[in-house]
Formats: C-alpha cells, structure tokens, sequence
C-alpha cells in the first residue's frame, strides 16, 4: 500500500507548515494497515493524515 497523491500532498503541505514555524518534525510514519500518515512535532504536537487527505490533530489525555 502506498499513500495517495492527495495525502502525500497535504504531508508535505503540513511540514512546510511545521517548518514555517521552526517545529522539528520527530517522526514521520505511514502505516501499511491503516494507510494513515503520523507525524510527530516536536515533543507533542501530534497529526494524522488520512487517505482522502483530511488531517487531524491526535489528542492524547
């Protein structure tokens, strides 16, 4: 499985946003199961970006 052009666009889209705003990017993982894209800013700034291209912040409490 491999990412869709409209998620591999937004990735790149939201890590421009990160870079813009001086946020190390810490991890970058696609998942061969779910498709999803996770990256991981900083010490928590954490998103998720689906195969349709829509993005999320993950909330952890």
């Amino acid at each position: 499985m491999y990412p869709t052009t409209r998620q591999a666009l937004m990735c790149v889209i939201i890590c421009q946003y990160l870079s813009n705003f001086y946020r190390d990017i810490q991890l970058f993982r696609f998942s061969d199961t779910t498709g999803n894209v996770f990256i991981l800013a900083g010490d928590e700034l954490q998103i998720i970006v689906f195969r349709d291209g829509s993005w999320r912040f993950v909330n952890e409490t």
